[in-house]
């Protein structure tokens, strides 16, 4: 039996050979393109309804809710609120390109979800005794305090944003006065910065330089940045090379000296916020290094005090 063993190996590693030889000859290289095609043809043509559902579940849950609701607050809210929720979203810089209806909106379902989260969560207490009358009162603070939570997010934005504006102030005039110095135009200045940095204040400069372009006056597209930004130093930058371009002055010298102006008030808040560095670590200290002392040093005498009192 043993001496069949080679023969039937060559056998097999014959037939495996004659295998792989007719399975080349008889296959034909694939056309990529005949095969997409073929791949697309067998394709079917999705629905509505199941574009629809391959949408994320709060997408097609409360987009639809937020949109009834700032149709309606839309028409509701008076033309001073909208103004102002507006001015409120350029100052965050308009976060998700939100237009007034949509923060409206937003702000009608976080109403309505913080009513009916109070709602159930004083539900629950009512059980032990609550009375209706109280978990409806609930219901409603849970509704104002649902629809102020949106308001809170949206200020923090806004001091992110102007914080963020104050700090690259000083290095964008740094970088407009060397190109200025350079030989370039006010406008070719502000294009150059534009392409260079990146950042809130280079978002603004970019809007103007492009409503400049489309034939907007330059003072007046400089000018449109303050109510966007309330930001004290670079209101006062816009402020001077207005009046510089009203009176003829050289830009090169007016942006120098903003620029050492902005310095030394960038350095004088350093220094404030140093000085009140101890006096904000003083709380910290107090409230946690302390006990923790305490208990440190005071632990071991008040079991020994506890011992000898049970002895």
């Amino acid at each position: 039996m043993a001496e069949f063993v080679p023969i039937l190996v060559a056998a097999a590693a014959a037939g495996a050979i004659l295998m792989i030889v007719l399975g080349l000859a008889g296959s034909s290289p694939v056309d990529p393109v005949q095969a997409r095609l073929t791949q697309l043809g067998t394709m079917q043509a999705k629905s509505l309804e199941e574009l629809e559902l391959q949408a994320p579940f709060l997408e097609r849950t409360l987009r639809p809710i937020a949109a009834a609701l700032s149709g309606r607050m839309s028409r509701m809210a008076s033309s001073s609120f909208q103004d102002k929720a507006e001015k409120r979203l350029a100052l965050a810089g308009n976060p998700g390109n939100l237009r007034v209806a949509d923060w409206l909106g937003i702000k009608a379902v976080a109403a309505v979800v913080g009513g009916i989260l109070f709602i159930f969560l004083f539900g629950i207490v009512g059980v032990l005794g609550l009375p209706p009358a109280l978990r409806l009162l609930m219901g409603v603070i849970g509704m104002l305090f649902g629809y102020t939570i949106p308001e809170f997010w949206l200020g923090g934005r806004v001091k992110k944003r102007q914080h963020a504006i104050l700090l690259q102030i000083p290095d964008t005039l740094d970088l407009l006065t060397i190109s200025v110095r350079a030989g370039l135009g006010f406008d070719a200045a502000l294009g150059k910065v534009v392409e260079k940095l990146e950042g809130p204040l280079v978002d603004e400069f970019r809007r103007a330089l492009a409503e400049v372009r489309v034939g907007k006056a330059r003072r007046e597209a400089l000018r449109d940045i303050v109510p966007r930004t309330e930001v004290g130093p670079l209101t006062n930058f816009i402020g001077a090379i207005i009046q510089a371009e009203q009176l003829g002055v050289s830009i090169s010298k007016v942006l120098q000296v903003q620029s050492e102006q902005l310095r030394i008030e960038r350095r004088q808040r350093a220094e404030e916020m140093a000085a009140k560095a101890p006096i904000k670590m003083l709380f910290p200290l107090v409230g946690c290094i302390f006990p923790s002392l305490f208990i440190i040093i005071l632990g071991p005498a008040i079991i020994l005090i506890m011992q000898n009192l049970t002895v």
